[in-house]
């Protein structure tokens, strides 16, 4: 077409082509473009086909991780209100939320990952397509990207147990004490939807923003695409080719450390020169400081910080400089100079001690209600723990108060501004925020609703059951939740690394309300839990944002998928505690509770000892107090810094996120870090330097391949051992050697990395 003007015909055709092939451009803006003959000149546009790859390129993302990712494109005709959507998001919820239930009380729990769904749907969803007769709801057509993200939004609210389980299985088994059925589904309840309705609250300050990133998702869009897309003009295999490709190395590489040959999760190649030698194991053992130490297992590798592939390589340094000064400089030198008589107990452990080094028995200390017994205590205590973990306390402490220090000087100002723009017609919005505008937004007041009802209903189950939280605690945490949903919201967007508030929280109400165990982890989960939950509902609406799937059927998927989830976790939990005997005990392997007793030790030092006997004037660990003090003062330094320098390597260093690093570490060990930085560092640094292309196009493909394949790998392994009863084989390559003069064991081949500094462990395995 050559002239300036086109006819009514051909301009209704245009606009039907330009939304329905999922292109970017308004239909003004081809009009506009189809009308200047000039412009198309300009850019040496001779065809409709230029025209329209100009007209798509000429807006995207301005962040260049989104740009690789998630196509700046969108049919609002696909369907999303499907019996495919409805049947397998249902089935799926179930599966996962009794899965991961299940193996929550098993040793090593294994997590069962969205990420598993998000592949086993598809050739479900596909045959579904091609067997059920064609119709608007049971089978609209092709089964398309929009359904899979619902599928994978409700999987995202079950996989992950719901953390209120933890007080019903402390409360049940170590404090004697029965919420029921009534009880516990409403504790459940309003713990998750509390953080819902906040989420939702949320969403012009974490959803919209182009600049909140939220890179988990692009792993998750990546494997979407490679399913659901077909490249015709790609060099290389297409993502899903090699989807496949790294799905069964992972496969079959999975089953050597998790069957074949254990000792390669945990391998402490120089501790083998002599295992007898106490500091050889535990500098170089993977229990203790394990340098030089590696794991080639890549489940464990992912299974305290998630996956290094989607973390931006940034912040994998400032983890790695973390890691390193804490766990590699500091932690050491406290345990070797006998810092709060470190030696008479292990160098890196979450368990209680007495003063002179042995296991910590709580009920020695406790009343007939389950309250402190201040006569017993000042007997029995007090209570101790190793250093490094009292020092992870302290640079918790810091890391809790210096995220609204330094939100304020980094996102002050974004903050501010976006608040603004909630108020008034959004010019600036990115072209996803634009391609959103076409669907029915869900109201502010649908969340406000579900906020209210779930904080009322708060109430009645703190006032019903033995929890003996007063009515200003639960207000105070909840507050709590809602003033640090945003900050800790805007580091999760822009890291992938979410602060908790569990420290602060239980700091708070320890002091407030000592000598309640209890009131302790229910103020804790109504503060921490509800911000977690907002954070990882803000998450899935970006999802469904990035792929655009209509907000209110979102916000079905979710409310459907955490009510059923929860559900589903208390009937797996309260069955396996009315079956299993002695289920928690050392005595019920597998059924020891590995999560459920670290809840537990909390419990024990916030809720039932305090803050006040633990770190206040008359503790050894008072001094870590004053890290609140620091938190506050470190970012501004380095904010200055930044201002100053502008194109120095301080404009990368996030102190929330420095701070926060080790906030898993116990029961996480060195090694788990040293891995994870390794491989983050050769992935989202290197390769993304020298391989930019071939990062474009495989890096997140290859994140979502590996995890997935390791939690498949992982739960038929698990099949095979129970269907077997061969848990391992009787070879060097399966650890647990007994060495001569040693009477425990480890999976290292380096027993003494879990002793204190006599060569005592008390946390070591019995030899068999």
């Amino acid at each position: 077409m050559t002239g300036t003007s086109i006819s009514s015909q051909e301009k209704r055709g245009y606009e039907e082509h330009y939304i329905t092939s999922e292109t970017i451009v308004t239909s003004e803006k081809v009009e506009d473009f189809l009308s200047t003959s000039v412009e198309k000149e300009h850019y040496g546009l001779s065809d409709r086909a230029s025209a329209q790859q100009h007209l798509e390129e000429e807006e995207d993302s301005p962040i260049e991780e989104v740009r690789a990712v998630v196509p700046n494109t969108d049919d609002p005709d696909l369907p999303v209100y499907t019996f495919r959507v409805v049947f397998l998001g249902l089935i799926f919820t179930c599966f996962l939320a009794f899965v991961n239930q299940f193996f929550f009380y098993r040793d090593n729990p294994m997590v069962v990952g969205a990420l598993v769904v998000q592949l086993i749907s598809f050739p479900i969803a596909k045959f579904m397509e091609k067997i059920i007769p064609k119709s608007k709801f049971f089978n609209p057509g092709p089964f398309n990207v929009k359904e899979h993200v619902l599928i994978v939004v409700m999987a995202n609210c079950s996989y992950q147990t719901a953390y209120a389980m933890d007080i019903i299985t402390i409360q049940r088994i170590y404090y004697g004490q029965n919420m029921g059925w009534g009880g516990g589904i409403l504790l459940i309840w309003t713990t998750q939807l509390i953080g819902f309705g906040l989420g939702g609250i949320l969403r012009k300050y974490l959803v919209y923003p182009a600049s909140m990133v939220w890179p988990a998702n692009l792993a998750t869009i990546s494997l979407l695409r490679s399913l659901h897309q077909v490249q015709d003009n790609w060099t290389g295999p297409s993502r899903f080719r090699w989807f496949l490709y790294m799905f069964g190395a992972m496969f079959v590489y999975q089953w050597f450390p998790s069957y074949f040959w254990p000792i390669l999760g945990a391998f402490s190649w120089i501790c083998w020169i002599n295992p007898r030698n106490l500091i050889l194991s535990q500098v170089t053992g993977s229990k203790a400081m394990g340098i030089l130490a590696f794991s080639f297992d890549w489940s464990q590798i992912v299974s305290y910080l998630m996956n290094p592939l989607v973390v931006p390589g940034w912040a994998i340094a400032n983890i790695a400089v973390a890691f390193v000064i804490v766990a590699w400089i500091i932690g050491p030198a406290m345990y070797y100079s006998n810092v709060w008589d470190a030696q008479k107990f292990p160098m890196i452990t979450s368990k209680l001690f007495t003063t002179n080094g042995d296991s910590w028995v709580n009920s020695k200390v406790l009343t007939a209600d389950r309250l402190l017994d201040e006569a017993a205590y000042a007997e029995y205590g007090p209570l101790r723990m190793a250093p490094f973990f009292a020092l992870n306390y302290g640079i918790g402490f810091a890391g809790i108060t210096c995220i609204l220090v330094h939100t304020y000087l980094y996102h002050g100002k974004e903050i501010v501004a976006r608040f603004k723009e909630s108020r008034t017609k959004e010019n600036n919005d990115d072209i996803h925020m634009k391609l959103m505008r076409v669907y029915p937004e869900v109201p502010q007041w649908w969340y406000a609703i579900i906020f209210i009802v779930s904080f009322g209903v708060s109430f009645g189950v703190i006032y019903g059951w033995p929890i003996y939280l007063p009515w200003w605690g639960l207000i105070l945490a909840v507050a709590i939740s809602v003033i640090f949903s945003l900050p800790i919201g805007i580091i999760t967007a822009i890291t992938n690394q979410t602060p908790g508030l569990n420290i602060i929280t239980e700091l708070i109400i320890g002091f407030a309300l000592p000598g309640h165990p209890i009131a302790n982890v229910t103020f804790k989960t109504y503060g921490y839990i509800s911000m977690v939950q907002a954070i990882t509902f803000v998450s899935d609406l970006k999802l469904g944002h990035y792929t655009k799937v209509p907000p209110r059927a979102m916000f079905w998927a979710q409310i459907a998928g955490t009510i059923l989830a929860g559900l589903i976790n208390l009937a797996t939990g309260t069955w396996l505690m009315d079956t299993v005997k002695d289920i928690c005990s050392d005595g019920a392997a597998p059924w020891t509770c590995p999560n459920a007793n670290v809840f537990y030790s909390a419990s024990i030092i916030w809720g039932v000892i305090g803050p006040q006997k633990m770190f206040g004037p008359e503790s050894p660990y008072n001094a870590m107090l004053w890290f609140l003090l620091i938190g506050l003062l470190l970012p501004i330094p380095f904010y200055f810094l930044a201002k100053r320098y502008p194109n120095s390597w301080f404009k990368y260093v996030h102190i929330p996120l420095f701070l926060n690093a080790l906030g898993m570490m116990p029961p996480a060990t060195p090694i788990n870090y040293f891995m994870w930085c390794s491989i983050g560092f050769f992935f989202m640094t290197i390769l993304r330097r020298y391989k930019h292309d071939w990062w474009v196009k495989y890096n997140y493909v290859t994140a979502a391949a590996f995890d997935t394949a390791s939690s498949i790998a992982t739960l038929i392994i698990f099949g095979v051992q129970t269907g077997t009863n061969v848990y391992e084989f009787n070879w060097w390559g399966s650890g647990g050697q007994v060495y001569s003069g040693l009477d425990y064991v480890a999976a290292d081949n380096c027993p003494l990395s879990m002793a204190n500094g006599q060569g005592v462990c008390h946390s070591c395995s019995p030899a068999s």
